[in-house]
């Protein structure tokens, strides 16, 4: 087993806590779904928002899946004029057989942009 990383970004359509919930709750389980992961096999979870967001901490939507024992860290995006707005990442370790080449990173909606070179 192997511990790999696994790369994924949602942008949400506007500030409000409980729509930050549902849309990194929706990236969360798409990450653990596309890579057959469940939540014992995270090890950690780091998620950043940009300057822009400010209603909810995003960790508190694993929280809100029941990612209960799973340490989390939440930091905020550098402020780069042009960047696109209100936009959650999420770099997740995890313990996993699958290979780095076969791991499948995450980028919902919009965000598939920012990574075209590993967006599923």
């Amino acid at each position: 087993m192997a511990v790999r990383a696994v790369r994924g970004a949602v942008q949400l359509e506007q500030d409000e806590a409980g729509h930050m919930g549902e849309r990194v709750g929706a990236l969360l389980t798409a990450v653990l779904e596309r890579n057959n992961f469940v939540a014992d096999d995270l090890i950690s979870i780091w998620f950043t928002a940009t300057p822009d967001l400010h209603s909810d901490f995003p960790a508190a939507a694993a929280r809100g899946l029941g990612i209960v024992d799973v340490p989390l860290i939440c930091a905020q995006e550098l402020d780069i004029a042009g960047a696109m707005p209100r936009v959650v990442r999420i770099l997740a370790h995890v313990e996993t057989y699958l290979p780095k080449s076969e791991i499948a990173h995450v980028y919902l909606g919009a965000t598939a942009a920012l990574r075209k070179d590993i967006a599923q």
